[in-house]
């Protein structure tokens, strides 16, 4: 589980990835990011009720790519606000898919430390 000091808890942290973070997508999964004036990096998670009326199914979701972050930690860059958003079709995929697209957009982004 990710520690209570790496998460996003606020709705104005939340609000303020939204409107100043740079986008970027993929196959089910969009990342905004943006830079904060902390010493950690922090992360959200948002599930939407479009993918599943069942908490039982977004939470599950949310646990997974929570585990992603968690796991990688260390290689990620101090001082970033993250959120990452799911789509519809993340139902379908396994844990080793998500962990890979999940890993390919944080490269993308610049998130991983060189």
């Amino acid at each position: 589980m990710l520690s209570k000091e790496n998460r996003l808890k606020k709705k104005s942290d939340f609000d303020f990835v939204f409107s100043k973070g740079r986008g970027f997508g993929g196959d089910f999964l969009f990342l905004k990011t943006v830079k904060n004036n902390l010493k950690i990096s922090r992360f959200g998670f948002v599930v939407s009720k479009k993918v599943s009326n069942k908490a039982v199914i977004r939470n599950k979701i949310k646990r997974r790519m929570s585990e992603v972050v968690r796991s990688n930690l260390i290689k990620i860059k101090e001082g970033m606000d993250v959120v990452i958003i799911a789509n519809k079709a993340i139902k379908e995929k396994d844990f080793s898919t998500i962990k890979e697209r999940e890993e390919s957009l944080f490269q993308r982004s610049g998130l991983i430390k060189k």
